[in-house]
Parts: C-alpha cells; sequence; structure tokens
C-alpha cells in the first residue's frame, strides 16, 4: 500500500510538469510541420520565398551536392543558379517529399529535427534521376518564431541511383567491347582465310 502510495505521489509531482511541457511544446511542433510543408511546397512550386522566409539570417544550409549555402539570400542565389529555365541552370525542376523520422527533440529555444525525403531532379542534359535522402534541421525560436539555423541533406555516397546508373552503362560499355572485339577478331580471321584460300 504504502508502495502504491509513493508512486501515485510521484506520478503526481514529476507526471504533471512533464504533461504540462508537452503540452507547451504542441504549438512549435504545429510550427515546425507548417515550416516543413512551407518548404516542401516552395521547392516543389519553385517558390524560393516560401522556403527563405524560415531561414535565419546566419543559418548554414549543406546542399546533396556539397555546396554551402548562408542565410535566406544564399539560399535565393543557390536555386536561382541550380534550378529553372535560365542559362546555365542544371535542373529544370526539383521536387522533394520529406518526411519526419521522429518528433523533435527541443533543448529550450532550440529544436532538432531530422528525416528523411524522396528526391526527383530533372536536369536540362538527361534524363530524370530519384534519391532517397536523410535531412537534419536545427531550429531556434526567436521572439515566437522558429528559423532554421543549420540545415544538412545528405544521401548514401556508395549506393545511390547514379552509381547505379555508371554501374550499368560500364557492364554495357565493357559487353559492348567485348562483342566488337569478338566481330573484328572473327573477321580479321574470316579474311585471312580467304586470302590464304
Amino acid at each position: 500500500m504504502r508502495l502504491s502510495a509513493l508512486l501515485l505521489l510521484l506520478s503526481l509531482l514529476f507526471g504533471a510538469p512533464l504533461a504540462i511541457g508537452e503540452e507547451d511544446r504542441a504549438a512549435d511542433r504545429q510550427q515546425l510541420l507548417r515550416i516543413l510543408d512551407d518548404i516542401e511546397h516552395g521547392i516543389n512550386d519553385a517558390n524560393v520565398d516560401m522556403m527563405a522566409r524560415h531561414i535565419d539570417e546566419k543559418a548554414v544550409v549543406t546542399w546533396l551536392n556539397a555546396e554551402v549555402s548562408q542565410g535566406p539570400e544564399g539560399v535565393r542565389d543557390y536555386f536561382r543558379r541550380m534550378v529553372g529555365s535560365a542559362p546555365g541552370t542544371v535542373l529544370s525542376k526539383y521536387v522533394t517529399h520529406p518526411k519526419i523520422s521522429q518528433p523533435a527533440v527541443f533543448y529550450g529555444d532550440v529544436a532538432v529535427a531530422n528525416g528523411t525525403t524522396e528526391d526527383e531532379f530533372t536536369p536540362h542534359q538527361r534524363s530524370v534521376f530519384k534519391f532517397s535522402s536523410r535531412w537534419t534541421a536545427t531550429l531556434r525560436k526567436v521572439d515566437g518564431q522558429w528559423k532554421i539555423i543549420a540545415l544538412n541533406l545528405s544521401t548514401n555516397t556508395f549506393n545511390n541511383a547514379l552509381i547505379s546508373e555508371l554501374e550499368r552503362l560500364a557492364f554495357f560499355a565493357a559487353g559492348s567491347g567485348l562483342l566488337g572485339g569478338l566481330l573484328l577478331a572473327g573477321g580479321g580471321c574470316y579474311l585471312r582465310r580467304r586470302k590464304t584460300a
């Protein structure tokens, strides 16, 4: 009886603050979800400002091609150079579908979130290719608003769509070279026999 009373007292003392803390974070979590939604739509709809407004002035963003952008203007510059129909851009379209792997972890006014994303890239010079990637975001709350202060995108360096494509091309090139070599050798043998006959 004493043990159950002690457990009840401890749950009242420690459980209530934890529950209140989670309730306090519900609004923060909703704001973080809206930011993720804006970033997804900003990329998919080629509306860079929708994404850039959530980037802190001193934020650092590391993209899948290992380029680094700083602040919202750096993010805008990256997209202007990489995506669109302007001369020199690499992609005509970039589509992403991010998901959260686990609830964000809060450290006071700092939150860390991570997840996965299915990305589809449409280059000007070749066909579409897809990546399964991962992301990690660190956000800071200032004046009631959450802003991204660090965003890192990464993919598997050793096993991805481009490596698989290169392996297929290498296999095709090796097979074509072998077949061509056999045809040349066969043709050479045939011509020699005709000369000696």
